[in-house]
């Protein structure tokens, strides 16, 4: 037994550099807002905002993008149905911005996601060549626009998505955000990923996503998108199946996200989506987490039970010890790129347990259909015919 323990604690080890040699790929392939050259036209931009039950976040958001230096664009905002003050501050900033155009939502029919079909919406209305989805809960530096048209241009793209810093203030929330982060830089290699058509390496952050319209269009935008729970992922896949260009950046000097203020919150919300990652298939889903208590949380198992003065074999807990040591410095790549605090290096093993937790609560609350969404039930069921490529539904009470 200690044989094969020892077999896959040199397999975790070779992984492990393996996504360190990723990660180190990434600091030049992984480019970020503000290092390309100028655009030489500018291009006019719907920016286009879902907003459901935002009165902490639409504010601020909304003044962002109305202070935006680019001579061409549009803001518009939709409130979906809020039961808050949202609507009432949208008309406030109306006031003082004649500019921003703000909509009502229709009341959402049978068959639709909530925010799709608010997204469906804002793109009826708009004008623009290209189209901006981005959360009310984000925070966008006036020269945004004009360095995402300049990397738009540059990369001739047509769907252009960016990683926003993911903002994270609670002890909750630094222990779980930094993942979002530390899972594309180190599991995605974005050069490669550029290059090659397949589907797998391709994903999309919903929260800044820059769409040429005759690509939204040519791939069906929200209409094709409306039950898929992983609208993002859906898009960059779709873009890449149709042979259109798909592109990724970083944003964290550009534009800000705090998705959740507490470790409920981050419980909850990653709890709708967690398992449809996976294409809500266990046999994927298991093996994936059992492999990362694998790589992560074992090392540390084995050095606990070394120090408490159990017989465990000197080559397990050297093995271990060079896991670990590669794991501090995967993590630390992430937490000094993306900025968060060196010390959450160190605390990487509660990272990964509050993850599992996190995954079991959402296989859970998945196939019991008992995930919730800002008041709307998600009841998830995966097609069989598309089961292979992990697309996943929604069916709306």
């Amino acid at each position: 037994m200690s044989t094969i323990w020892i077999n896959i604690q040199v397999i975790t080890i070779v992984f492990l550099l393996l996504l360190l040699l990723i990660a180190l790929s990434n600091t030049r392939s992984f480019r970020r807002l503000g290092d390309y050259p100028a655009p030489s036209r500018f291009l006019r931009v719907s920016i286009l905002v879902p907003a459901r039950n935002e009165e902490q976040n639409i504010a601020a958001c909304v003044r962002s993008l109305l202070a935006q230096d680019y001579p061409d664009f549009e803001v518009i905002v939709l409130d979906d149905e809020s039961t808050d003050r949202t609507w009432e501050m949208l008309e406030g900033l109306t006031k003082e911005n004649k500019s921003l155009k703000i909509r009502k939502g229709k009341p959402l029919p049978r068959g639709w996601i909530g925010k799709h079909w608010a997204c469906h919406q804002l793109v009826g209305v708009a004008s623009g060549e290209l189209f901006l989805f981005t959360d009310a809960d984000t925070r966008h530096h006036p020269n945004t626009l004009r360095e995402a048209a300049a990397a738009f241009e540059a990369e001739e793209a047509d769907f252009l998505t960016a990683l926003p810093r993911e903002e994270a203030k609670s002890l909750g929330e630094k222990l779980t955000i930094p993942v979002m982060s530390f899972g594309i830089n180190s599991f995605l290699p974005v050069g490669f990923a550029h290059r090659t058509r397949l589907s797998a390496f391709c994903l999309a952050v919903g929260q800044f996503m820059l769409f040429r319209r005759k690509a939204y269009e040519k791939i069906g935008g929200y209409e094709a998108a409306k039950q898929k729970v992983l609208d993002d992922v859906w898009f960059g896949r779709r873009i890449k199946a149709q042979g259109l260009r798909w592109r990724i950046v970083d944003a964290t000097q550009y534009v800000s996200c705090r998705m959740y203020t507490n470790l409920g919150e981050v419980s909850e919300g990653f709890s709708k989506n967690l398992y449809a990652t996976f294409g809500n298939n266990l046999l994927v889903y298991i093996p994936v987490w059992l492999w990362l208590i694998a790589v992560f949380l074992f090392p540390m198992f084995v050095l606990g039970l070394a120090l408490s003065g159990w017989a465990v074999p000197r080559t397990s807990v050297l093995l271990a010890l060079v896991t670990v040591g590669c794991s501090i410095i995967l993590w630390g790549i992430t937490h000094l790129r993306f900025r968060y605090p060196l010390y959450l290096t160190l605390l990487y093993p509660v990272t990964v347990f509050l993850w599992v937790l996190m995954a079991a609560r959402s296989m859970v609350m998945t196939i019991a259909g008992k995930n919730t969404w800002k008041g709307r039930t998600l009841n998830i069921k995966v097609k069989p015919a598309e089961e292979s490529e992990g697309v996943e539904e929604a069916r709306t009470p």
